[in-house]
């Protein structure tokens, strides 16, 4: 019964979706795949996927998200930049571990972002009671915060970025499938396998020193 019962909403869900979202997934998906790679291609697929998202999250009361979206097209840029850096032929930035101190500095930095993204969005949303009594600002919060630094670490081409997506991704895929984002709710499940497997391949790459 329960199974059935979700895949009605699934398919519910599946056939309400719209063209711009099921572009967003597919650029999104194609960034995570050269992302896992460190193809410098995860930016320009990556841009792509969110602006469009910038647009879908309006529209889906998902700000914190639409925010995180908007800081990835600006990252994306950083990272574009930063990964393209050569001196005397040979790549700046390459694929390293955080040290102890850039690791609590992570840490550090996800949990204030926690409380000023969730600030922000009471502040702007306080009349919202409806939104404000949910439990999606606390959850839209987290992600958000949890992505700000995944996405920083990754344009410093740091393994740990990986961990940060593993865990933004577990909590987005019920999140977006409770808004009736299925397609988006399916990528985040996609993208917990390729940042599972990212993760892995750019430890096997650290290894060998490539990248």
């Amino acid at each position: 019964m329960i199974l059935s019962t979700f895949f009605e909403i699934f398919y519910y869900n599946l056939i309400e979706t719209t063209w711009l979202e099921i572009v967003a997934v597919i650029f999104g998906l194609l960034s995570v795949w050269y992302a896992r790679k460190a193809n410098i291609l995860v930016y320009p697929t990556g841009i792509i996927s969110v602006l469009i998202y910038v647009y879908i999250c309006f529209n889906a009361m998902l700000y914190a998200d639409m925010g995180i979206n908007f800081f990835y097209f600006i990252t994306s840029v950083y990272g574009w930049y930063n990964w393209l850096r050569k001196k005397n032929d040979e790549k700046i930035v390459r694929i390293t571990w955080n040290s102890k101190k850039e690791q609590w500095a992570g840490i550090v930095f996800t949990v204030i972002s926690y409380f000023a993204i969730f600030g922000l969005i009471w502040i702007f949303k306080k009349d919202d009671t409806a939104y404000i009594n949910s439990y999606i600002p606390y959850i839209d919060s987290f992600t958000t915060s949890v992505f700000l630094v995944g996405m920083i670490l990754m344009a410093r081409k740091k393994v740990e970025n990986w961990i940060y997506w593993i865990i933004g991704d577990i909590v987005s895929v019920p999140l977006y499938f409770s808004k009736g984002l299925v397609f988006t709710s399916f990528q985040y499940f996609v993208f917990l396998i390729l940042a599972v497997l990212g993760y892995i391949e750019w430890k096997k790459l650290h290894l060998e020193g490539e990248l």
